[in-house]
């Protein structure tokens, strides 16, 4: 009679513990589904029979599921305290990790930041280095450390790490000197910032749907870490602009928000390009509980003056629109500032627009301004026409607000000319239908938002070998019940 194998002994000991958990193998199922199993759940009772095996990752996985029902019930059965005892301060695993980086990030310039994380990833048994993503989205820049010195800038589209950076899905690899790693993509909210290395000793770490998960948690703190602490220093922003800013575009970039945010009913990702030379166009948007603000604004020229009267418009809008005033109102505010406190030159375009998140109800106003696209089902279906206005600095003729009901999962397309009028080297137009076209693309490959916004910027720069002669603009906002889960990084495979 052949010897037990270790795999042997680990489906006996797994079965064993089911019964002690009393979980039923449909119910070990769900939960060993839920955290990444790929196994059926015939071929689930098919192993714990004995008649199948698993691999070892797979088994492991089931072990887990069965363990953390143990766990629970362990939790039930503890005897009372009369008061709550808290417990000291982890010593590892997950939990101690973020406290070492939040400890080793008080009152410290950015500088500090890759020092912090050879600490946290310690105690998670592994070594980390940091990547962030340039401004265009096109190279992920290593934060220099003591893992992370000398290391080349990395393709966001051909290499593995762009892969985890695009698709928000770790990627597990083994590098041709044989070191084992994830790579984790690294969010702030739900607006990318880049990626992170993390490297094992063993090879089976990569298939550990807890370390996958750990690591998750140390890149989405990490992600916040970028934001607040990059705040107050130039670190992060020498290693993201690639290109230096002019004054304009630094002027601009100072007021927009962050170009990709969201809530459990709608994801809003844009685009200004080019990021290092922009002047006149400016994004905004705002959510309250049951409304989602919008706005693009486009300044006439494309020097410094362009940008002051972007910055201006953009100011006005954001007063106008946090006193509650009307979409009619916010425009009038918008051109207010511009024919009051500026030159008689001072001239801008714009949508601006308010969608219920309850119903999908949409109200938009377009001041000399393309009119927004609507996508349903992943086709361009029409233009919205209906919410009409004169440039803002002139002084309004007449106005009309525009309504369309969206549907749930419909996308709204809100554009710079910068973007229709981007010519080729015949002169020959980007238009709107290569935008719809590219746009459908993006949606059919069931990208996350932002790399759709990416991938069409991207065609468009194509279009015109590199080079725009004005900035072009696209925001995209998405209507949907499930849009935090959609830009969640993938935890396993």
């Amino acid at each position: 009679m052949a010897a037990p194998t270790g795999a042997d002994r680990q489906r006996r000991l797994i079965r064993a513990a089911q019964a002690g958990a009393r979980l039923t193998d449909d119910e070990l199922w769900l939960r060993y589904f839920a955290l990444g199993g790929n196994a059926a759940p015939v071929e689930l009772d098919a192993f714990l029979h004995g008649a199948l095996e698993l691999t070892e990752p797979e088994r492991d996985r089931v072990a887990l599921a069965v363990n953390e029902e143990l766990d629970e019930l362990s939790r039930r059965s503890r005897a009372p305290h009369s008061r709550t005892v808290r417990e000291l301060e982890p010593t590892s695993g997950p939990l101690a990790a973020v406290v070492e980086l939040l400890r080793r990030t008080h009152l410290v310039p950015p500088d500090a930041l890759p020092a912090a994380l050879d600490a946290a990833a310690a105690l998670l048994g592994v070594r980390a280095v940091l990547y962030l993503a340039d401004h265009p989205r096109e190279v992920l820049v290593p934060l220099p450390g003591e893992h992370g010195r000398d290391r080349p800038a990395l393709g966001v589209d051909a290499t593995v790490p762009g892969r985890a950076f695009r698709l928000l899905r770790t990627q597990p690899t083994v590098s041709g000197d044989g070191q084992a790693r994830l790579w984790v993509p690294v969010v702030d909210g739900v607006e990318r910032v880049g990626v992170l290395d993390v490297m094992v000793d063993d090879r089976r770490d990569l298939e550990d749907p807890v370390l996958h998960r750990q690591c998750w948690l140390l890149a989405h703190y990490l992600g916040h870490l970028v934001g607040a602490v990059g705040r107050y220093g130039d670190r992060f922003e020498r290693l993201r602009q690639t290109v230096p800013r002019t004054v304009e575009a630094e002027l601009v970039a100072g007021l927009l928000p962050p170009m990709t945010a969201g809530t459990a009913r709608v994801l809003v990702s844009a685009r200004i390009e080019p990021v290092h030379d922009m002047g006149g166009d400016v994004v905004d948007y705002a959510f309250d509980e049951d409304v989602a603000h919008l706005a693009v604004l486009d300044a006439t020229g494309h020097d410094l003056h362009a940008g002051l009267a972007a910055a201006a418009a953009l100011a006005a809008y954001r007063t106008a629109r946090r006193r509650g005033d009307s979409l009619f109102a916010q425009a009038d505010a918008v051109h207010r500032a511009l024919a009051d406190h500026l030159d008689d030159m001072s001239l801008a375009t714009g949508v601006l627009a308010q969608l219920d998140l309850r119903s999908g109800r949409l109200r938009y106003l377009a001041a000399g301004h393309p009119a927004p696209l609507l996508v349903r089902d992943g086709v361009v279906v029409k233009a919205l026409t209906g919410g009409r206005r004169p440039i803002l600095g002139l002084e309004p003729r007449e106005a009309a607000l525009g309504e369309e009901q969206l549907q749930p999962g419909d996308l709204l397309v809100l554009y710079t000319d910068g973007i229709t009028e981007a010519r080729d080297a015949t002169g020959e137009q980007f238009g709107e239908r290569r935008l719809g076209d590219a746009l459908q693309r993006g949606i059919a490959e069931e990208l996350p938002l932002p790399e759709v916004v990416r991938r069409v910027v991207g065609t468009i720069l194509r279009h015109q070998q590199g080079v725009l002669q004005d900035d072009a603009t696209l925001l995209l906002a998405h209507w949907t019940s499930e849009g935090q889960s959609a830009l969640r990084p993938s935890m396993l495979r």
